[in-house]
């Protein structure tokens, strides 16, 4: 386990930030290793699972897809970024203004293995 460092933690805020703010779905999913776990209570509401957690890009796409086109007019708005050991956690505001913090669980590549999002 390593302390994730500043410079690396603001450059993948920033692009995550980005590519979501684009849409661009092939630019998202480039942060995830082809098994992460995602674990989001929008899972639920988007494709109804009710566990709330999704594996892997496939599944994990489609149901970010679905989101993308329910939201067009989708936009994040970046507030702060912290860090932690293999971790991050980034505070921004969501859909609608709403705000939230996902954090980010990083395999030794350097792409997210786990990720959590919590919204107010």
């Amino acid at each position: 386990m390593s302390q994730i460092g500043k410079q690396f933690a603001e450059e993948f805020a920033r692009d995550w930030i980005a590519s979501w703010n684009a849409h661009d779905l092939d630019r998202i999913l480039a942060h995830y290793t082809d098994d992460f776990e995602m674990i989001s209570p929008a899972i639920v509401q988007v494709v109804g699972e009710a566990s709330g957690s999704l594996k892997g890009k496939e599944a994990v796409g489609n149901c970010w897809r679905k989101g993308l086109s329910l939201i067009p007019d989708l936009h994040f708005d970046w507030i702060a970024t912290t860090v932690g050991i293999d971790s991050i956690a980034m505070y921004f505001k969501g859909a609608g203004g709403r705000l939230a913090i996902e954090v980010f669980h990083f395999g030794p590549n350097g792409k997210v293995q786990r990720a959590f999002a919590h919204y107010a």
